[in-house]
């Protein structure tokens, strides 16, 4: 057989939601790793402050479409393309209840708004595939994705994430717990980054109701560093995590001001 007779070889596409011809914005536009924020001296990053607006079309979609997968026992979850691009860009984080979705092998949620994501995707004990690729505005991830123990495949924009090698963006800074007692199911994320932090990172347990206790930590996840955050009941928790990922901080840390090894 000729070159001309073989076959052309025919690559899946893994993400048809890329070639959604509705038209529409389906994503904000982001500052937060522009080259002037992040190379300047003393550069700093701050959270995404976007709350979910719980009465969006797009939100209670996809709340219908968790259900769904639930009570199918489907492997595979692939929630943006069911919604318009706008209803994509209505969905800033994901609804507690994806810690239902205990079947799904596979989750992708190719170029999402997403801003964060909930503690409770460490629930999908039978994740093996993590693909929010081109979610821009995603830049960190909660430490109870560790839990994940299946989870061996993964397709994450690393330049759009904090301490990434190839840049070193900063970490936003990580204060203590105050004094104050706190709703720990209605944070501010401009303060904490999450909206929720009910339960320990670490161990489980309840965090006081003054806050949690934060940390940075990158560490391999299937087949990327991510920097997660940590929020743990105390400092003892903290002491007990391992350490970070070779050719990152060593060390859990919070943030602002601290060294990083040089871009590679």
């Amino acid at each position: 057989m000729t070159d001309e007779q073989r076959p052309a070889q025919v690559f899946p596409n893994r993400f048809p939601e890329a070639v959604d011809s509705r038209s529409g914005v389906s994503q904000d536009y982001c500052h937060c790793f522009s080259p002037v924020r992040v190379s300047s001296p003393g550069a700093k990053t701050s959270f995404h402050t976007e709350i979910q607006d719980t009465s969006a079309p797009g939100w209670l979609r996809l709340l219908e479409l968790i259900e769904e997968a639930a009570a199918d026992g489907r492997e595979e979850f692939r929630p943006l393309p069911e919604l318009s691009p706008e209803e994509r860009r209505q969905i800033v984080t994901l609804p507690a209840s994806i810690a239902r979705l205990t079947a799904v092998r596979t989750l992708v949620l190719y170029g999402s708004n997403l801003v964060r994501i909930p503690p409770e995707i460490g629930n999908m004990t039978s994740l093996e595939e993590f693909s929010p690729y081109t979610s821009r505005r995603l830049h960190w991830f909660p430490y109870e994705i560790t839990r994940c123990i299946r989870l061996t495949n993964s397709t994450v924009s690393t330049r759009s994430i904090y301490g990434n090698y190839k840049y070193r963006s900063p970490f936003p800074r990580l204060l203590p717990p105050g004094d104050t007692v706190l709703d720990l199911e209605s944070l501010a994320p401009t303060r904490w980054g999450t909206t929720a932090a009910p339960t320990c990172s670490v161990c489980t347990g309840p965090v006081p109701a003054t806050g949690p206790h934060q940390a940075w930590l990158s560490r391999a996840v299937a087949t990327d560093v991510l920097p997660m955050l940590v929020n743990a009941c105390s400092q003892e928790c903290l002491d007990t995590l391992p350490p970070g990922a070779k050719g990152y901080i060593p060390t859990p840390h919070r943030g602002g001001a601290i060294e990083q090894p040089a871009p590679r």
